[in-house]
């Protein structure tokens, strides 16, 4: 079965939290459970002309957060990031991490939150590390694609969550086409970085979000890609409907409100450790 393009819309920049410079853009639109197994991605984009430090330390529970960077570098020693860099941090049970910017910095994250199977939501935190010189490439004529996470024509990434996910940045010259085999139980969108594509004979532009038709059936299904006369660079993010509710709520993601009670509480009581500190096993860097 092809896969055709069942929702588009374009997702206004807005002012961030961290200050002059920043535009965040909400990549994923769509109410959750429509978006499962897909909380939140924001495309954050920072110009930062000062050296006045902004963020710092912060806690999260009960989510997998993965961050690509398109462009620029974060992070502080033994967690530093830069372009083409792959880092997705499993919350689990409950962590503190830091994401503090003291100099002066352009850079541009795309930043997903992804719902972990109830099952798996209280597992132990653990962060996983691909570097931009690891991460696998897909060479066909006329178009790169960097595979991050999952698997797409027999090359898969090391990088392990708890729900199955997909994720490539693709880059085509004009006029390129590729296919490429997704589950059609996948719930998958494109983020189009730069230039047009189509899908079939739909058309998704520069900043455009399209989400793909989905089905209740674990075959593989066909996405066919043709770039537009400029070229084109996307993200194509893909998941495995988790089927559980989830309540959001500031930085914590659990079952019920009384959890998300119970995790404000334990780390008030400083009971949740920071990612660095987590055992060995669980820093990864692939």
């Amino acid at each position: 079965m092809k896969r055709q393009l069942a929702k588009v819309y374009t997702p206004p920049g807005q002012p961030g939290f961290l200050g002059a410079g920043y535009i965040a853009r909400a990549v994923v639109r769509l109410p959750f459970p429509e978006s499962d197994p897909f909380i939140a991605l924001m495309d954050d984009m920072l110009d930062k002309q000062d050296d006045v430090p902004v963020g710092g330390p912060h806690p999260h529970a009960g989510v997998e957060i993965g961050s690509l960077f398109l462009e620029g570098e974060l992070g502080e020693p033994g967690h530093h990031l830069k372009k083409g860099d792959f880092e997705i941090m499993m919350a689990g049970s409950g962590v503190v991490h830091t994401e503090t910017i003291a100099e002066k910095t352009n850079l541009r994250l795309l930043q997903m939150w992804m719902s972990p199977p109830k099952k798996d939501r209280q597992a132990l935190p653990r962060l996983q590390r691909l570097p931009a010189a690891h991460v696998p490439v897909i060479a066909e004529e006329d178009v790169n694609i960097r595979l991050y996470n999952g698997a797409l024509k027999g090359v898969a990434s090391p990088v392990h969550t708890y729900t199955p996910l997909i994720l490539a940045e693709i880059i085509m010259q004009p006029g390129a086409s590729t296919t490429q085999e997704i589950p059609a139980n996948f719930n998958t969108f494109l983020y189009v970085i730069n230039g047009s594509i189509k899908v079939g004979e739909q058309l998704l532009n520069q900043d455009q979000v399209g989400w793909l038709d989905l089905f209740n059936d674990d075959s593989q299904s066909e996405l066919s890609i043709t770039a537009g006369e400029e070229g084109a660079r996307l993200v194509l993010y893909a998941g495995k409907p988790t089927g559980s509710e989830v309540v959001v709520h500031g930085p914590f993601v659990a079952d019920t409100p009384e959890d998300i009670n119970r995790l404000y509480a334990e780390y008030r009581h400083g009971k949740m450790q920071h990612i660095l500190s987590v055992p060995e096993t669980q820093r990864i860097i692939w």
